[in-house]
């Protein structure tokens, strides 16, 4: 999703979150058609989040491309809920500061531990690339065309100005291969995203801290 950064690299950390269901095949079909639509610009730094529970209402997942100021492209799974409540969201990304003497920098980020004030999100949209998560899905529909989904965040997304441009790329109007479901239920998740965005995302209890290296007990995972 779209993201403004500061002219230091600092600013390239993103206080955002990202649990949803990962879709290779899907996003596999896609590029195999073409039908791959552009998406947002992205820093290129990719960012990690556990998180225990997440229930989303009207889930829908899609095949995208995000692309970098350099022009790098990367493929990803955009995944959309309408509503979602997340319960112990640990989200962390690293930033190399060696040239500055200070070596790899991780900031890690923690909200929703308390059960009775779990991280909310409405509109929520992400750009995935790798998950591990135990899912159930309600009504699930794979293989729908993705220009027939509904839901608020999945409009959002469509009416990025990036689509816009990029729909003389895309066969028939279509944004390529879907799935949706009207509810999504994930837990003991773990993921890799480029970039996310909500209309509204609350983060119950926010902590946030920045650690000296990288791996084991200052990365989420």
């Amino acid at each position: 999703m779209s993201q403004t950064h500061g002219k230091t690299r600092w600013k390239r950390f993103a206080l955002v979150m990202v649990p949803s269901i990962a879709a290779t095949a899907m996003v596999g079909v896609s590029i195999a058609n073409s039908a791959l639509a552009a998406s947002f610009s992205v820093s290129g730094q990719q960012f990690k989040v556990k998180t225990t529970y997440l229930k989303g209402d009207n889930f829908a997942q899609f095949g995208a491309v995000d692309v970098e100021t350099n022009g790098t492209l990367h493929p990803v799974a955009v995944s959309a809920f309408d509503d979602a409540e997340i319960h112990n969201l640990c989200q962390s990304v690293v930033t190399d500061l060696s040239k500055l003497g200070l070596g790899k920098i991780t900031l890690q980020l923690n909200a929703g531990n308390d059960e009775k004030k779990p991280v909310t999100a409405h509109n929520l949209l992400i750009d995935l690339e790798q998950l591990d998560a135990d899912a159930t899905f309600t009504d699930i529909n794979i293989g729908q065309d993705a220009s027939t989904l509904t839901g608020s965040a999945t409009k959002g997304w469509k009416g990025h100005p990036a689509l816009k441009e990029a729909g003389a790329k895309l066969p028939s109007g279509s944004v390529g291969f879907a799935q949706a479901a009207r509810e999504a239920v994930l837990t003991d998740v773990k993921q890799t995203a480029r970039a996310t965005s909500a209309g509204t995302f609350v983060l119950n209890g926010l902590s946030l801290k920045l650690k000296s290296g990288d791996g084991a007990g200052n990365e989420c995972f």
